[in-house]
């Protein structure tokens, strides 16, 4: 099984980042350089179906603490320390003036890298980031304990990928980006495979999601950079397809100085697995600006 990027043998740096070692995935080229941060639960190869289509581009892509090939420390995980992943990584390959590209919980996590360090990005494209309404900090956090009865254990990446390819929300995602999470998303483990984010940590991560410490609200308005905000319009039903729904606030862009929203009306909350062509569109378009 093959994610079908250019250099599907690419092997991970590891970096430290306090005392865990993070997991960066690099391909050389020009700058600036691309920095992706993924969703929680995901790992930094979900974005190759948008790196192949950047060609001759320096890319990097973090697997944030908890997730991918990086360490995997007990709970609690707050949601500041993957921004102290991001910076770490850019630290470590020398990498400034960076284009910043988050999804999700990634959106916050370049974010709270880029106020730990201002010159880490020149601009940022923020994809449906959890990044909430300023009053949602500190109220009962979101009950993820149903991602507890989740499948652990597998057979093989391939077996996740056809259980999945005709199951809601995987059944509209980019069937290359589907491959590239399952390729990824697996540990080898006496035989068999285990996820690489253990369902006990996403379920942690959720559940600090919007303690009040993870609001970067006071930083927002100091990030003077270029900032693009996709925000999902299409917002599915309660129940199973939760985390399908936008967690960005509606006036997210307007927080950043120079700020630019861009609802997407047709699209739910995985907008890089189900249209990879429209989120490399906007980081040309974002290069072309610098």
């Amino acid at each position: 099984m093959s994610a079908g990027w250019d250099n599907p043998n690419v092997q991970p740096h590891f970096v430290p980042s306090g005392d865990l070692q993070i997991a960066v995935w690099e391909w050389p080229g020009v700058e600036p350089a691309i920095v992706f941060a993924h969703a929680t639960g995901f790992h930094g190869r979900c974005w190759d179906p948008i790196i192949r289509n950047l060609p001759g581009r320096r890319c990097v892509a973090v697997d944030l603490r908890g997730h991918g090939r990086s360490s995997k420390p007990a709970p609690p995980y707050h949601w500041r320390s993957f921004g102290e992943d991001v910076d770490a990584a850019m630290r470590a390959l020398g990498i400034e003036q960076s284009v910043g590209v988050g999804h999700s919980m990634g959106g916050h996590s370049i974010v709270s890298a880029a106020s730990q360090r201002p010159q880490n990005f020149a601009a940022m494209l923020l994809i449906d980031p959890t990044l909430f309404r300023p009053e949602r900090y500190g109220q009962t956090p979101f009950d993820a304990s149903f991602i507890l009865k989740r499948r652990n254990r597998w057979s093989s990446p391939e077996e996740m990928f056809e259980r999945f390819r005709s199951r809601p929300p995987f059944a509209a995602w980019d069937p290359e980006a589907l491959r590239a999470y399952c390729e990824f998303a697996l540990l080898p483990d006496g035989g068999s495979f285990v996820l690489a984010c253990p369902p006990v940590i996403e379920t942690d991560i959720y559940g600090h999601s919007n303690e009040p410490e993870a609001s970067l609200y006071s930083e927002i308005p100091t990030l003077r950079q270029p900032v693009t905000v996709l925000r999902a319009g299409k917002q599915p039903d309660l129940g199973a397809s939760t985390l399908a729904r936008s967690p960005a606030a509606p006036d997210l862009a307007s927080k950043f100085p120079h700020g630019r929203d861009l609802l997407l009306p047709d699209h739910d909350h995985y907008i890089p697995m189900t249209d990879p062509a429209l989120v490399t569109r906007q980081i040309s378009l974002l290069i072309e600006q610098l």
